[in-house]
């Protein structure tokens, strides 16, 4: 039976779930709400669905199982808390709060009121991570020691309609893109125990050049070059590095080191392009395709999961707990940079099963 989902911000995010999922049985999205009411109206006509004049109105709806919390970073928090305590499940956009004591009050309610949390990204349930994971499953690179993962641009000013947003607290390179980069890792190595971290503020003013806002000024307010050493309970370890400062780089976006191999995996904010496999003594790189088409979109396979998940009464992949878990890993390279030592995490995860 599929559970009915109600839709909190209908920012440009919300458009690729609600076309998806008439892809996923497990899932309907029958309503919708936004502060900017005709957005709301907008998509609730796009798309047949609901709209609904507040969260407050969807809060106490009995016919919303799941609330699907796209609203802007700082706000994650204040929305899941709100559904959590009307008793719903919620599914939230990356990440899963801006502070790591936020998002282990979210975690704390969720239990205490019996309902699931997951959160974005889903794009590691994509076959290209998927396949990585079952290559390391079955021993092709051999044990994994180490990692490393790289996004590097030079910021969002130039295209980006509201680019401000990426410089004050809850933005920054990490917290924008790390969700991606590191809940990659630790679906593929498992939870993290030690971080030593290094940041720095390149440029204290930056110049939107996108046409909505050309030529006004952003105060910088968040580290924009941002590096990481991860120690995994594993034992690998991996660095990671994001920055909004860089003109070009020639770096890979993901590799994993194995004792006979290695893996390069292609930008963790897609879903199944190829990826390319060294063993060692071999003189190529092979390249390896995951099924499926490299340029589809399938956000929200995350959300059909959690909702099956529950159907079950089992824990899904892109679960509060790995979310919390790579939040406080987001928040501990800061934290070791600012104080000026290692960080040891507070929380764990199981590292999720791979698709069948």
């Amino acid at each position: 039976m599929a559970l009915n989902v109600g839709i909190i911000g209908c920012g440009n995010i919300s458009s690729i779930y609600l076309e998806n999922s008439r892809r996923f049985p497990e899932f309907t999205i029958m309503a919708c709400t936004d502060l900017d009411i005709e957005k709301a109206k907008a998509a609730a006509v796009k798309y047949g669905i609901q709209h609904m004049s507040s969260v407050d109105e969807m809060m106490d709806s009995p016919d919303i199982d799941i609330v699907l919390n796209l609203t802007v970073p700082h706000a994650h928090a204040a929305v899941a808390l709100k559904a959590i305590e009307n008793e719903k499940h919620v599914y939230t956009e990356k990440p899963l709060a801006i502070t790591f004591d936020d998002g282990k009050r979210i975690m704390n309610e969720a239990r205490l009121k019996q309902v699931t949390i997951g959160s974005a990204p889903d794009t590691f349930l994509g076959g290209s991570i998927q396949l990585a994971g079952k290559l390391i499953e079955e021993g092709v690179i051999g044990k994994p020691i180490g990692a490393s993962a790289f996004m590097m641009s030079r910021g969002p000013e130039s295209w980006h309609p509201n680019p401000e947003i990426f410089y004050h607290v809850g933005g920054g390179p990490m917290f924008d893109m790390g969700p991606y980069y590191i809940t990659a890792l630790v679906s593929l190595l498992g939870p993290v125990n030690r971080i030593t971290g290094s940041t720095r503020i390149t440029f204290p003013e930056r110049t939107i050049t996108s046409p909505k806002k050309n030529g006004e000024k952003i105060t910088v307010q968040v580290p924009t070059h941002v590096s990481g050493i991860l120690d995994f309970v594993n034992g690998a370890t991996a660095t990671i590095t994001t920055s909004f400062d860089v003109s070009a780089a020639r770096t890979p976006f993901i590799e994993i080191y194995g004792e006979g191999g290695t893996i390069s995996l292609p930008d963790p904010n897609h879903f199944n392009q190829p990826l390319l496999v060294k063993r060692h003594g071999e003189e190529e790189w092979q390249e390896m395709k995951p099924d499926g088409d490299a340029h589809d979109n399938l956000r929200g396979i995350g959300l059909a999961d959690m909702a099956k998940a529950i159907e079950v009464g089992k824990q899904p992949r892109a679960n509060g707990k790995m979310a919390l878990h790579v939040l406080e890993i987001m928040h501990g390279i800061h934290r070791s940079s600012e104080d000026g030592r290692h960080y040891l995490l507070e929380s764990t995860c199981e590292q999720p099963p791979l698709l069948s």
